[in-house]
């Protein structure tokens, strides 16, 4: 189901009744193509929840339109939009067993959709054995894990195999292992069955492994919309290019001058298509390369391995942050005992940056 976002804009009163009201989403544009799964990312408070709050119908927008497909949902109640929600704590019944909460959703269907309870038993289970809980249909929630609660969960939404499924940060609460498999379980899901998928967190790294697309939000303005690939090599402004990214960008006070590109003293690149202006210059940690004479020259404060990876933690006067990160090869020898460690830089992971917009400026290495 192709999910279409017209112009969507969400306004809440101000608490202190006297100031502006507060602009949760702000003239929001977006068409979802049937079938994808898309990521809804950004930090707390930027809108992504109540974004998804506005397609299921919890929330009525102050302008704009929802359609799903060729229909118009917008004052559609809830109930009538065919979505499946799963919340961020579950909300699973907890007096009811797995099989119970399951068929839930299909209890309450009436009219034509009502369902003999056959069907209803064929349903859960088919959705039980899609989230692989199947062996689980007799337990209650508190005899099972947060990674199986989630599935339960997940299966209650699907039962009734909806128009659109809609996830609000549903790996919050797992540990870090958990939530590395239960999003892979996501991705299969929802290639298995098709479903158009609007999936609402604040982890940039579980958005970019399993998006089709992301959408990057900011205070209820969406920044960027794009592959997720496309978005990190391609940032449009610093925000994005800090949001995505782990470890994050490395930003620097720099300045063009003269088709050079200056981090602080240090002449690091010779550029091309830059006005000369004082700049941010953001360098992904993958794009720093040690080199005895490199062009950068940073304060060593550590070395981290990490296994396949290591860390490099150094600073320099001119970093935005106290820490540089750089991630090179575990086989690249670094002296620990230097005072300073010098980086020739890649290029292609290099950004620029306007000073007073933020906006990015495109240029070539020359």
């Amino acid at each position: 189901m192709k999910v279409v976002l017209q112009n969507l804009t969400k306004k809440f009163p101000n608490r202190n009744k006297k100031g502006d009201d507060v602009i949760a989403v702000n003239d929001f544009t977006f068409e979802i193509p049937d079938g994808k799964l898309i990521g809804l990312l950004g930090p707390s408070g930027c809108g992504k929840s109540t974004t998804l709050n506005l397609i299921c119908g919890l929330e009525k927008p102050t302008s704009g339109r929802i359609f799903f497909g060729e229909d118009d949902v917008t004052n559609l109640p809830p109930e009538n939009r065919g979505v499946g929600l799963v919340f961020q704590n579950y909300a699973l019944y907890p007096h009811l067993t797995v099989r119970q909460n399951i068929l839930f959703p299909l209890q309450n269907l009436k009219g034509a959709a009502k369902l003999s309870k056959a069907e209803m038993l064929r349903k859960a289970d088919e959705a039980a054995k899609l989230v692989q809980i199947d062996g689980l249909m007799d337990r209650k929630p508190s005899e099972m894990s947060g990674g199986q609660q989630q599935r339960v969960a997940i299966a209650r939404a699907l039962v009734k195999m909806p128009k659109v499924l809609l996830l609000d940060e549903p790996l919050s609460n797992l540990d870090a292992r958990l939530r590395l498999q239960t999003r892979e379980e996501i991705r299969r899901i929802q290639r298995d069955t098709g479903i158009t998928t609007i999936f609402v967190t604040h982890d940039q790294e579980e958005a970019m492994s399993i998006s089709d697309m992301i959408v990057v939000m900011k205070d209820g303005i969406v920044q960027q919309i794009g592959k997720p690939q496309d978005v990190y090599d391609n940032p449009i402004n610093l925000f994005v290019a800090k949001f995505l990214g782990t470890p994050p960008i490395n930003v620097f006070e720099g300045r063009v001058s003269g088709g050079r590109l200056y981090v602080g003293d240090d002449e690091v690149l010779r550029v091309s298509g830059a006005e000369d202006q004082p700049v941010y210059v953001g360098i992904r940690p993958e794009g720093f390369i040690p080199q005895e004479a490199g062009p950068l020259c940073c304060l060593l404060s550590g070395v981290e391995v990490m296994g396949r990876d290591t860390s490099v933690v150094s600073s320099h006067p001119a970093a935005v942050s106290v820490n540089v990160r750089s991630i090179i090869a575990a086989d690249y020898p670094i002296n620990r005992e230097a005072e300073t460690v010098r980086f020739a830089l890649k290029p292609y992971k290099v950004y620029l940056f306007r000073k007073d917009t933020e906006e990015r400026i495109p240029f070539e290495a020359v």
